[in-house]
C-alpha cells in the first residue's frame, strides 16, 4: 500500500468515526459549546472540566446538591452542574448554548462581563473559587488563630497546617483540585531553615527561553530551582534577628488529584504581552513528580485534557484536548465542533493548560 492510499484510508477511519460519533445517541460527552462571541476561552475550560471523571460524576449524580452552602445561591454551581448534565446526557449531538452559565460566572466574577477574550487559565481560578464557595461544607469560617509550629517537624507542621486550612475551605472542588506547596527559606549566613506550606489550585510554571528542546520535567525543575533572595530581596531570618542572604526552594508536599498546569506563555514585556510559542513536550502517561516531591512520595499522573491556545496575544482563540472518561478516547473541542484525535496529535506548541490525574497506583 503507497503512502498516498494509507493517508486516504485513515482520513476514512477518521470520518467514519466522526459520523458514528454524530449519529449515536450513546456518545456521551461529546457536545460542543456554541460561541457567545470571544467565549472560546470559557468553552475551552469547560470542556476540560466536563472530562474531569470525578467532578463530572459529582455533577450527573447531584451530589452536589446536599453541599450547597446556605450562605451562597448557589446559582453559579446549578448551572455548572446543569450544563455538565446536557452535555453528557442530550440525545443529540447538537452544540448547546452556555448562555445561562456565563450569566452567573460574570455575577460571581465581573470581569467577565461582555465579550472580550479573556486568559482561560484565569478563567478557571474563578470559576474553582466559585464552585467551591457555593459547596464549602463549611457554613461559617472560623477565625484561626495565629499558632507558633515551629517546633514541630515538617510533617507534622504540614499536616496541622493543611488542617487549620480545611477548618475554612472544605469541599469536593478542594478534595480534587488544591494541593500542598512547601517553600524552605534557608540563611547563608547561619543555616537556619524556616519553612511555610500553602494550598496551590494549580502550579504557574516558567518555560526555559533555551532554543533546544524543551520538557515539562524542565518547567517544573526551573519552578522548583533554589533561587538566591540578596540586596532588597533579603528575608529577616529567624534565628539572626536580621536580614539576611538566604536561598528560596519550593517542593510538593502533597499532591492533589487532579493537578492543574499552566505553561505561562504570556510575558509581560516593556511595550506589550508578548507569548512564548517553544514546544513544550509533555507525557501524556506516566508523568512521574517524585523529584519534587518533600518525601519522595510516589505521584504519578496521567493526562486527560489540555487548553491549548492558538494565535497571538492581540487575536488568538481556545481549543480544548480531552480525554473521555468513559471512553478513553481522545477528542478535539472547537467550541461547536467536537471531533476524534489520536493520542499522537496531543502535544502541540500551543499547550496552555494541562490537566493531570493521580494514578490509582499513587493514592494514599
Amino acid at each position: 500500500m503507497t503512502s498516498g492510499s494509507k493517508e486516504c484510508t485513515k482520513i476514512i477511519e477518521i470520518l467514519l468515526h466522526y459520523l458514528t460519533i454524530k449519529n449515536s445517541k450513546n456518545a456521551q460527552g461529546l457536545v460542543g459549546l456554541r460561541n457567545l462571541g470571544n467565549t472560546c476561552f470559557m468553552n475551552s475550560i469547560l470542556q476540560c472540566l466536563s472530562n474531569t471523571h470525578d467532578l463530572r460524576d459529582y455533577c450527573l449524580r447531584n451530589t452536589h446538591r446536599t453541599d450547597l452552602n446556605c450562605r451562597a445561591n448557589a446559582a453559579l454551581m446549578e448551572e455548572f452542574a446543569k450544563l455538565t448534565q446536557t452535555l453528557w446526557t442530550s440525545a443529540s449531538n447538537e452544540a448547546i448554548s452556555p448562555s445561562d452559565f456565563k450569566t452567573q460566572i460574570q455575577k460571581y466574577a465581573p470581569r467577565f462581563v461582555g465579550y472580550n477574550q479573556q486568559d482561560a487559565q484565569e478563567f478557571l481560578r474563578f470559576l474553582l473559587d466559585g464552585l467551591h464557595n457555593e459547596v464549602n461544607r463549611v457554613s461559617i469560617r472560623p477565625r484561626v488563630p495565629v499558632e507558633d509550629f515551629d517546633h514541630l517537624s515538617d510533617d507534622e507542621k504540614a499536616k496541622r497546617m493543611w488542617n487549620k486550612y480545611l477548618e475554612r475551605e472544605d469541599s469536593k472542588v478542594v478534595d480534587l483540585f488544591v494541593g500542598q506547596l512547601k517553600s524552605s527559606l534557608t540563611c547563608s549566613e547561619c543555616g537556619f531553615c524556616s519553612t511555610v506550606f500553602d494550598p496551590f489550585w494549580d502550579l504557574s510554571l516558567p518555560i526555559s527561553k533555551s532554543s533546544g528542546d524543551v520538557s515539562l520535567i524542565d518547567c517544573l525543575r526551573l519552578f522548583t530551582k533554589e533561587d538566591v533572595l540578596d540586596g532588597n530581596e533579603k528575608p529577616t531570618c529567624q534565628r539572626c534577628k536580621a536580614r539576611r542572604k538566604c536561598t528560596k526552594k519550593f517542593s510538593i508536599q502533597k499532591f492533589p488529584k487532579v493537578l492543574v498546569l499552566h505553561l505561562k506563555r504570556f510575558s509581560e514585556a516593556r511595550i506589550k504581552t508578548a507569548k512564548l510559542c517553544t514546544f513544550v513536550s509533555f507525557p501524556i502517561k506516566e508523568l512521574d513528580l517524585r523529584e519534587f516531591a518533600s518525601d519522595n512520595m510516589n505521584a504519578i499522573y496521567n493526562l486527560y485534557a489540555v487548553s491549548n491556545h492558538t494565535g497571538t496575544t492581540l487575536g488568538g482563540h481556545y481549543t480544548a484536548y480531552c480525554r473521555n472518561p468513559s471512553t478513553g478516547e481522545w477528542y478535539t473541542y472547537n467550541d461547536s465542533r467536537v471531533s476524534p484525535m489520536s493520542s499522537s496529535q496531543v502535544r502541540s506548541s500551543d499547550a496552555y493548560v494541562l490537566f493531570y490525574e493521580l494514578t490509582n497506583s499513587s493514592r494514599m
